[in-house]
């Protein structure tokens, strides 16, 4: 069977740390774009799209933002399976009408995640589960005819509109990442609230947050039968 081929849409300033996640977590052959760069794919020939997170915010006035919200947009319209974690949840809202805003409070480390009830990304995890967050903006309005998937006291954690999910929170996080990025946020959150997050990520923390590691193969499936399907179509056409 044909891998299948994801564009990867890197929004994380080169960090080396989202090429290793996304490349173990995803079983296909991904095509990474630096977007911070203002490189997209110049074509929607894709099995699947998968948006990273980002330091940046959607609403900042940076010139690479607004192509690559664009690209989205297009892309979800076409019909093509996406994938966006955090920055990249934001992005999809933000292609498909809904609203991103920051947040009264900084959200980061292992939470408590309720799914509201069968979805295929979710498909094999429990109603409440586990998972590494960082963020400090949210989504605040759902695009018009998207379904709210999960959430927690911080808000929306994933929404679907047709063949797109976004997720709020960092399945592909490992330890180290979880680490790394804590430490960057003293200046922000302050020293106690970082070492209280450090402090939690526990090799127990991080076998709970596995489950929801789940997804990566609920989504390269979903796009697999997708795959499949436009494949039947074509050769009834034919």
């Amino acid at each position: 069977m044909t891998r299948l081929r994801f564009a990867l849409l890197n929004a994380a300033h080169a960090d080396a740390n989202t090429t290793r996640n996304f490349r173990r977590e995803l079983d296909a052959d991904l095509a990474e774009f630096d977007a911070n760069a203002g490189h997209l794919p110049d074509h929607f020939d894709w099995d699947g799209v998968v948006i990273t997170g980002s330091r940046s915010s959607v609403y900042w006035d940076e010139e690479w933002i607004p192509p690559l919200v664009e690209w989205t947009a297009e892309a979800a319209e076409r019909g093509l399976p996406i994938l966006g974690v955090c920055y990249g949840h934001q992005v999809l809202a933000d292609a498909l009408g809904g609203r991103v805003a920051g947040m009264d409070e900084f959200e980061i480390g292992y939470s408590r995640i309720e799914h509201l009830g069968n979805d295929d990304l979710f498909e094999g995890i429990d109603g409440e589960f586990t998972a590494f967050t960082t963020h400090g903006d949210a989504v605040v309005d759902l695009p018009p005819g998207a379904k709210l998937v999960a959430e927690n006291e911080f808000g929306v954690h994933a929404f679907r509109k047709g063949n797109a999910w976004g997720v709020q929170f960092h399945p592909e996080y490992d330890t180290d990442t979880a680490r790394e990025v804590t430490e960057g946020k003293r200046e922000r959150i302050g020293d106690a609230k970082v070492d209280a997050v450090l402090a939690g990520i526990t090799p127990e923390n991080y076998d709970a947050a596995c489950e929801a590691k789940t997804l990566f193969d609920n989504f390269t499936s979903y796009a697999r039968r997708v795959r499949e399907e436009r494949a039947a179509g074509a050769d009834v056409e034919a």
